[in-house]
């Protein structure tokens, strides 16, 4: 799994509802903002976690998300793993093309995902729903 270091805080948030779309994005930011992350770092990992809970809502038909606080030698991070019961990524490859959608958005969640963290790895299967895993650090 990436994002090696020390587990400082965990919680899990169930994504279910698109309110806890929002519950996610909330506790992503209030977690940011108690560790001292600048606006700048707030923003991208709170975008990258509002795509993947809508993801894992829309697509992977619910799940959860893994908030954990990170501590590794002097740095600081977040990492968050989305998983989810829906059918799962048949081509991850082309699922993170900028342009492709398997529904009705612009194609942009997980690529643009990808590129507003450090670390980014999918785990998939068919029919065995699909864990996403993203670290961003300070």
């Amino acid at each position: 799994m990436i994002g090696a270091g020390i587990v400082l805080k965990s919680e899990t948030v169930p994504i279910q509802t698109s309110g806890d779309v929002v519950l996610v994005r909330q506790r992503v930011r209030a977690c940011a903002v108690e560790h001292r992350f600048t606006i700048v770092e707030q923003t991208k990992i709170v975008t990258a976690a509002s795509e993947l809970a809508r993801n894992t809502l829309e697509h992977g038909l619910g799940g959860s998300v893994d908030l954990e606080v990170l501590k590794d030698g002097g740095r600081l991070g977040i990492r968050l793993r989305f998983q989810d019961r829906g059918p799962g990524i048949a081509n991850i490859a082309l699922a993170l093309t900028d342009g492709y959608s398997s529904g009705k958005g612009l194609g942009l969640g997980l690529g643009g995902s990808k590129r507003l963290v450090h670390e980014f790895e999918i785990e998939s299967s068919p029919s065995a729903g699909a864990t996403v895993t993203v670290v961003r650090w300070k």
